[in-house]
């Protein structure tokens, strides 16, 4: 069994996530601003708390954890991901530097802490969008959100490249439309054909054996076209 983290587990596909490794026996720390939603699941196989990609004093918080209960992580899934929907003239720098804190910063400051936890079999995925692809639909409203997106799929490459003699293994997956409290907030009124349970299977299988075929790869998981 393995031991994985998985962030912004409050809702959608983190929690979907949680769920379904704890309920294989996986070891599982969920993280999300707010933990409530997963410790009322009072599954014996998650651990949670409070976190805040953007706050420095909750890396000291899982520092604590990892110390005390943790010598190794087999499994990061980077699927915290802070959304603003808004005119890029009418969005100010702060609110852009906010969703980068989340999305980029965040994002590279866990990773760079966990992968000496990690050994060569490690896997590191994290979760973009379809529109940080490059030549792919965009949307107006998401210049700050989809451009971060685009930040961490280039990372994922110089991650799976600096890495590629020691391990561990880094992909990242361009989700589509997942029917999610997130996609709501940004196309309010949209039904996606995916359910947030349906991409979190996929993913739950891809982190535990993605790595045995890819690395340092961009794979587009969405069923709409373009």
């Amino acid at each position: 069994m393995a031991n994985i983290i998985i962030t912004g587990s409050s809702r959608g596909i983190g929690f979907q996530l949680a769920k379904l490794f704890a309920d294989e026996g996986h070891q599982v720390l969920a993280l999300s601003r707010n933990d409530a939603p997963i410790a009322e699941l009072k599954n014996k196989n998650i651990k949670s708390f409070s976190f805040d990609l953007s706050n420095d004093n909750d890396f000291e918080k899982l520092d604590s954890f990892l110390e005390k209960n943790w010598k190794q992580v087999d499994v990061l899934i980077n699927n915290a991901g802070k959304l603003l929907n808004q005119a890029f003239l009418e969005t100010s720098m702060e609110e852009f530097e906010e969703v980068y804190r989340v999305n980029v910063f965040g994002v590279a400051k866990l990773t760079q802490k966990i992968i000496p936890l990690m050994s060569r079999s490690g896997h590191v995925v994290t979760i973009s969008s379809m529109g940080g692809v490059q030549g792919s639909m965009k949307f107006p409203g998401l210049s700050a959100y989809s451009s971060s997106k685009a930040a961490v799929i280039t990372m994922t490459e110089l991650w799976a490249e600096e890495f590629k003699e020691s391990g561990p293994a880094f992909n990242v997956l361009a989700l589509g439309a997942v029917q999610t409290e997130m996609l709501q907030e940004a196309f309010p009124g949209y039904e996606a054909g995916t359910t947030a349970l349906e991409m979190a299977s996929y993913i739950k299988d891809f982190s535990l054996n993605g790595n045995k075929f890819y690395n340092g790869k961009l794979l587009q998981v969405s069923n709409s076209t373009p």
